[in-house]
């Protein structure tokens, strides 16, 4: 497979990031795992992204054969993502800018998200690029399940629509996505490519159970053999539902013989600050009103190298957003041999095999999320029969090496294509 130059192009996703703050999540894990991995296999990859802090350095060599550079479009400080549709101009212009003074040629352009997606078709019209677009998460999707009476997306859908038409691929992660795009979008299904996104197997591995629970001694300090754990590692918002999963606890209360405690894993900064973390004081206020207060610990931010420690602790791990386009948490617990816990939505109802990884539920339905823990946490073997199961899964279908290798092989086929 010869050597393929990607202009990979995330205006807010970046790579280098913190993760785990209000627009710093799967997404850049996505960008950056996917990029390594192109260049592991012999492909070189720049990563454009907006400059969103003052002292950034325009490029950083991240590793061999992957650049993040940062354009100026707008102010360079933080801005939420919603407030960056204004500034894609500037970010296309910032980055022809680029390409005319760095001097090097690219291959293929690839989008990520919508702002992205319309500076992805914008080189392609004048740069006559071959292009890929993968939206992460589609506006008509995110209109139904999480912000209804949001009339911002009607921009971001009418950006998609043109997207969808004025690229030469897009790519879903799930087959409901690629439902979506044809039904929602009218998308030419021969344009779509399915690519599922994927987890880094290396650091996301099995643990003994005690080890991991041993390493978190200080937070769970209280913890006896006998107490059950369940795990949701993720951003702390509303539409994340981490609202069911307390309220599911508190009906396992008098179902269960052994204490259950939930680590809620995630947030704007490491100690759990509601003035940082808005959704944090309302699932707080929602624990103490259920008596389930002193069952729930609040972990706060951590680091990606931690999380194996948070997954290989628990029984369970589990995961009701109300909607996820794939659901990166969901296969790290995977990954980590622990059985999955989901709601029956979006990418989970695709990585979740029902009934031989883990368990799909309707979301919002804390007593069909009780009722399926209830089950699990007494059935020991089970449990780890279905963990061995889900760890088996994603290494065969869900490693960062395989999804670049599928990417890698739409770039050359596009390129074959419009070179014919």
């Amino acid at each position: 497979m010869s050597r393929t130059s990607i202009a990979l192009i995330s205006e807010h996703a970046n790579p280098l990031a913190q993760l785990g703050g209000a627009d710093a999540g799967g997404q850049n894990v996505y960008i950056g795992e996917l990029s390594q991995h192109l260049a592991r296999i012999g492909h070189s990859v720049d990563i454009f992204t907006r400059r969103d802090t003052p002292t950034q350095p325009a490029i950083v060599e991240w590793m061999p054969g992957v650049r993040v550079i940062h354009l100026p479009a707008g102010p360079s400080h933080h801005l939420p993502k919603a407030q960056l549709w204004p500034l894609m101009p500037h970010f296309r212009d910032a980055l022809l800018t680029f390409i005319q003074n760095d001097g090097v040629r690219y291959d293929v352009v690839h989008g990520n998200y919508w702002m992205s997606g319309w500076v992805a078709a914008e080189l392609r019209r004048l740069c006559h690029l071959p292009t890929v677009q993968l939206f992460h998460a589609i506006g008509t999707t995110r209109r139904r399940f999480l912000q209804q009476g949001d009339t911002s997306l009607d921009e971001c859908i009418r950006i998609e629509t043109e997207v969808i038409q004025r690229v030469d691929h897009v790519v879903a992660q799930c087959p409901n996505e690629w439902s979506e795009l044809v039904n929602d979008y009218a998308a030419d299904p021969h344009k779509l490519v399915l690519i599922p996104g994927a987890v880094n197997t290396s650091l996301f591995h099995p643990l003994p159970r005690t080890l991991a629970r041993q390493s978190l001694y200080l937070e769970l300090q209280e913890l006896t053999p006998e107490t059950h754990i369940l795990v949701y590692v993720g951003r702390l918002r509303p539409n994340k539902d981490i609202r069911t999963i307390i309220r599911a606890l508190a009906l396992l209360r008098t179902r269960l013989s052994h204490p259950v405690l939930l680590l809620v894993v995630g947030g704007e900064t490491a100690d759990a600050n509601p003035a940082h973390t808005p959704e944090l004081a309302m699932l707080t206020q929602l624990a103490e009103q259920l008596g389930v207060r002193k069952q729930v610990v609040f972990v706060g931010h951590r680091p990606q190298e931690q999380l194996p420690f948070y997954y290989g602790a628990s029984d369970a791990v589990v995961t009701m957003s109300w909607y996820e386009s794939f659901g990166l948490t969901a296969l790290e617990g995977m990954a980590c041999g622990r059985p999955v816990i989901g709601s029956r939505v979006g990418g989970l109802a695709f990585t979740i095999l029902d009934g031989q990884t883990g368990f799909l539920v309707p979301p919002r339905e804390p007593e069909a999320l009780a009722q399926r823990l209830a089950f699990l946490l007494q059935q020991p073997e089970f449990r780890d029969q279905l963990g061995h199961a889900a760890r088996q899964r994603v290494e065969q279908e869900f490693t960062w090496t395989l999804t670049a290798r599928r990417f890698a092989t739409l770039y050359q086929q596009l390129l074959a294509y419009t070179a014919a």
